[in-house]
């Protein structure tokens, strides 16, 4: 399949796909963190767990920082194709170049306009955020002020939810907003609790942050980093759909 055809198909597919994935109250489901690049994470993760009783949902940022980035988010695109409901691609902040610039951006400036296009328009459908019936959200970044996670659906692509979604950060202080330092808005405690609460979810996982602590927030603030773009051990959750969930004692938490 050619460049012009997969990205055809795919838009197509994502297309059909709400901004709030809707997981299934059986099985179980892996988190991917920002693979940047690293396309071995991303094909030993699927090797491993694109089979029952998994789905697997990676958390944004394919591109950049990593020397293969093309062939990682081709690659991601072309499985998404073959297991389009096992498989889902939520949005990333280097997936919204085109709404907001960032640095690093070398995959980016690597390709010519009309495939830098190509490429935006197609990640602008990504999906935002999945979650579950036993208490579970995942996204990328922080959470948004939304009346209901339902309104996920309505966000636009560069609107002020979506910013805090793709590229909000989270602090372990106390306190609600905290500042947009360097285009990155910052959340503390009483932010991430009112919201889960209003949301009612129990356990948030989300990546962006590789050097943010692996457990925040009563270890109700999961984040994890899946590429080797960073000297940090690249690391995954699986969590079981089917039992409850209160905090990271009830997941996984694995390194690949």
């Amino acid at each position: 399949m050619n460049f012009e055809d997969l990205i055809d198909s795919a838009d197509l597919l994502l297309e059909k796909e709400p901004k709030l994935i809707q997981l299934p109250s059986e099985g179980k489901v892996v988190f991917v963190g920002d693979t940047h690049g690293d396309l071995d994470a991303s094909e030993r993760v699927l090797k491993q767990y694109l089979k029952r009783p998994y789905r697997v949902v990676f958390l944004g940022d394919y591109v950049d920082r990593g020397k293969e980035s093309e062939k990682n988010v081709v690659y991601l695109l072309r499985m998404k194709l073959d297991h389009p409901e096992e498989l889902f691609l939520l949005a990333g902040n280097h997936e919204g170049y085109l709404v907001k610039e960032l640095h690093p951006a070398h995959f980016w400036e690597s390709i010519p306009l009309k495939k830098k296009e190509r490429y935006g328009r197609l990640f602008s459908k990504f999906p935002l955020c999945a979650t579950s019936a036993n208490g579970l959200l995942a996204l990328h970044g922080a959470l948004p002020e939304l009346s209901s996670l339902e309104e996920v659906n309505q966000i636009q692509w560069g609107d002020s939810n979506w910013d805090r979604m793709v590229w909000g950060d989270f602090i372990e202080e106390e306190g609600d907003f905290l500042g947009d330092p360097w285009g990155r808005p910052q959340f503390g405690k009483d932010y991430f609790n009112r919201l889960m609460d209003r949301y009612q979810k129990k356990v948030l996982v989300r990546s962006h942050q590789p050097y943010a602590p692996s457990l925040m927030f009563g270890k109700r603030c999961i984040t994890i980093f899946t590429s080797n773009a960073y000297p940090l051990i690249r690391t995954l959750v699986i969590v079981d759909l089917e039992k409850e969930i209160q905090d990271a004692r009830d997941v996984i938490i694995e390194r690949i």
